[in-house]
């Protein structure tokens, strides 16, 4: 449908938005003048009338508002909009997992060629007859194409990945998201890949697969949530089988829980519902004899280990075109068909993904001499060579990737890091990690999983808040005081006596306030993070409509307010028989109660309004990282904060103003101008702070600081965490699956672990050949 527009082509919105605020205007200069002639008993009168004026069609559009939103269920969204939540998150999902595939340099120069074919063990897999017959799966992981080829023949796409430890079972799975977003388009309307960490399933809270997902889909990719998209686009998207989860690690599950997922699956799935999961072999053959069950029409795959040949094939690519004598010595012992004894726990080692990996980064650089591998007496079997290639592999990475001032160069840390200090740290989070029972690192978990907000910390907090509460009393009893004696109204028992006053009244508050903030900071810990995004661009006029809405709100609700605590206060001289008719009364805390609206209500509702808008992502919020959560949780308490301060002490810092000048002395307006703006600087700063601390319901970064700081104290982590496990993930010795940080592999966590808690040793210094000496910790 065309706009109505009027002359010019200008939309008659434009022209009555126009009109409107230059009303408003005029009657904001009416009350100004009115004070500046300090005709305030004039300017009391016009804020009732403009307050008037403006209650009823700021009222008339909350309610509206309200009851659009409350009135009966959500349209459900149109395909067309579906489609698109689908494209778009089919976006969001490709470049997440690009940038992610760099910085594991799974394409550098080429995949490990891992063989995979189907389990030779009946037991863990359906009956034959619930398969897809026909489907032979024997691929390489560096022809991904063709396993998934093999996977989109399914009847039922679903798929367990098995290995055990270091196998490239993650890999696989990153493999497939991207191969199955690649070929999208070519294979008609598919579901979107989405990759998850399993261990974040709780069967308890979400006994389906589909309520999970959905969560995560919200938290994962903000963009999801946006207006345009429809109601709860996520849950839809879920529900309705467009989402293919992969779910990675089930083997990181507590075994209780493992045999709860494998049945909650099958509950879940239905006929046409698809599935990728990955789990170490032993645990996932628990976990169905536990459950009872088989997962029902999946195809298992597993590894073949990788021979030695095909090892050297791959290390060769990974070296200079002329490498060094004693690296043409190790292909050339790989390659032999009988191993001699000096590879023999190097062949080994190389057999999988992970031991791969680990030759390449520590020894495949210009300073390392790779002969001291040869040495049967150093290395003579595969745990003692696997040992001290993960001693040195923080060295070997901080000494190959120095810092960068580019973010763009995601290979390189920001800041350049003392190995031996990253190893600690490291390894206290390792062994943090295995006391919590998982391998997920959630920074907002951190303060939950270390007591970090145990009942001495809130009760700190509790007793700072207490005392900021009384400092604010006391100060204000001391700026009548003031105001008292620079009006030569000094009280019998002189102006000090004034501000000593208010120290049993900032007592008693600080008594009330402590506590009820003590026992809001228990709640922290338990808090997930927020969002925000400030971004204005073509976002004006949902920034405009929040706030109209929010003002009309605060507009009543400040008004209603102020008129009552007016009311109140003057109705014990009522009763007394000094004060006048109830009716005057009424009048006058009427007036009063519309100054207070009129002042209060546009701030507090600009500050609501940019809250709100600000926690509304928009279509082209991009994944979530760990980096970019945390610093929109950090952003959002901080603003929250921030406008809370704005809307409670700028209205109360007028009224204060607005009371001495009305009521109190009746004159004196530029000697009095200065109290209200001071009381409204203090009070915001303190209400503000306190505000944003109790208020809302995401504050998982101050539960972040206290436990950072704490720790911080012991030495056990940097004050900056989160830039160091930026820094740890360029590194290469992190991973990222969306707001999550895992170890780069599951037997570096559990190595550092045992090295953190005395069980292994670091490396000695005889250990140390062949290694560069600015690698070694």
């Amino acid at each position: 449908m065309a706009r109505r527009r009027g002359a010019g082509g200008v939309s008659w919105r434009t022209v009555v938005l126009v009109l409107g605020l230059n009303a408003l205007a005029g009657l904001l200069v009416w009350v100004g003048v009115a004070g500046i002639r300090r005709d305030l008993a004039a300017a009391g009168v016009v804020a009732g009338i403009v307050a008037a004026l403006l209650a009823a069609p700021m009222l008339a559009v909350g309610l509206w508002t309200w009851w659009r939103r409350t009135a009966g269920p959500q349209l459900a969204p149109t395909g067309e909009e579906i489609d698109q939540a689908k494209e778009m998150l089919a976006g969001l999902v490709a470049e997440q997992w690009r940038a992610e595939a760099v910085l594991r340099s799974l394409d550098d120069p080429v995949p490990i060629p891992v063989h995979w074919r189907i389990a030779r063990r009946a037991d863990l897999m359906d009956h034959p007859a619930n398969l897809t017959p026909g489907v032979l799966l024997s691929v390489s992981s560096d022809n991904i194409g063709g396993l998934v080829g093999e996977f989109r023949r399914m009847e039922r796409r679903r798929l367990v990945v098995l290995g055990g430890p270091g196998a490239g079972k993650t890999t696989l799975a990153v493999q497939m998201v991207r191969e199955l977003l690649a070929s999208r388009e070519r294979h008609g309307d598919e579901p979107v890949p989405v990759l998850v960490s399993a261990a974040g399933w709780d069967t308890v809270r979400h006994p389906r697969l589909q309520e999970w997902i959905s969560d995560r889909l919200a938290t994962d990719y903000p963009a999801l949530r946006a207006p345009g998209l429809g109601s709860d686009m996520a849950a839809v998207l879920a529900r309705r089988g467009h989402i293919l989860p992969i779910l990675d690690g089930l083997d990181e599950l507590p075994p209780p829980a493992q045999a709860e997922v494998i049945t909650a699956l099958n509950r879940s799935l239905a006929d046409t519902d698809q599935l990728i999961l990955t789990s170490r072999t032993a645990e996932f053959a628990h976990a169905l004899q536990q459950a009872g069950d088989a997962l029902t029409s999946a195809l298992v795959i597993e590894p073949d280990p990788l021979t030695p040949a095909v090892a050297a094939d791959y290390l060769e690519r990974c070296l200079p075109p002329r490498p060094a004598p004693a690296w043409e010595r190790i292909l050339r012992g790989l390659r032999t068909p009988v191993l001699a004894r000096p590879v023999a726990a190097l062949a080994d080692l190389a057999a999988t993904p992970l031991g791969l990996w680990l030759l390449r980064t520590v020894y495949v650089t210009p300073d390392a001499d790779p002969a001291p591998l040869l040495d049967p007496d150093r290395f003579g079997d595969t745990p003692a060579l696997r040992a001290h290639l993960f001693d040195h592999l923080v060295g070997s990475l901080i000494t190959t990737r120095p810092p960068g001032e580019d973010p763009t160069e995601v290979f390189r840390p920001r800041t350049r890091h003392d190995p031996d200090q990253v190893r600690r740290w490291l390894g206290f989070l390792a062994q943090y990690l295995h006391t919590s029972g998982t391998r997920d690192l959630a920074w907002w978990q951190l303060a939950r999983n270390t007591n970090a907000l145990a009942p001495n910390t809130r009760i700190a907090f509790g007793a700072f808040t207490a005392l900021a509460f009384a400092v604010l009393i006391v100060l204000l009893t001391a700026l009548t005081g003031v105001g008292a004696s620079m009006e030569g109204q000094i009280f019998e028992s002189g102006s000090t006596a004034v501000v000593f006053a208010g120290i049993p009244i900032g007592f008693a508050v600080g008594i009330l306030v402590g506590p009820a903030a003590a026992v809001a900071a228990g709640a922290w810990a338990r808090e997930e993070p927020g969002f925000l995004n400030l971004r204005l661009r073509g976002r004006l006029t949902l920034l405009l409509r929040r706030i109209a809405v929010e003002i009309a709100s605060g507009f009543a609700f400040a008004s209603v307010l102020g008129t009552t605590v007016v009311f109140v206060t003057e109705l014990p001289d009522y009763l007394s028989g000094t004060g006048s008719a109830p009716g005057e009364r009424l009048g006058e805390a009427l007036v009063l109660g519309g100054t207070v609206g009129l002042w209060a209500g546009p701030v507090v509702g600009i500050a609501r309004g940019v809250v709100s808008w600000a926690e509304t992502p928009t279509p082209e919020t991009r994944a979530s990282t760990p980096p970019v959560n945390w610093r929109a949780d950090r952003a959002l308490n901080l603003l929250r904060a921030g406008t809370s301060g704005i809307a409670v002490g700028i209205p109360t810092g007028v009224l204060f103003g607005t009371e001495y000048i009305g009521f109190a002395y009746q004159g004196g307006f530029d000697e009095r101008l200065w109290i209200g703006l001071m009381f409204a600087l203090v009070f915001g700063s303190v209400s503000g702070f306190v505000n944003g601390l109790v208020l809302g319901r995401h504050r998982a970064w101050f539960a972040y600081l206290a436990a950072t700081r704490r720790l911080a104290a012991t030495g056990r982590l940097p004050r900056r965490l989160m830039a160091f496990l930026d820094d740890a993930h360029r590194l290469g010795l992190l991973r990222a699956v969306g707001p999550i940080y895992q170890f780069r592999h599951a037997e570096m966590q559990d190595h550092l672990a045992a090295w953190y808690t005395g069980q292994a040793s670091p490396a000695t210094a005889g250990d140390n050949a062949g290694v560069p000496s600015a690698a070694v910790p």
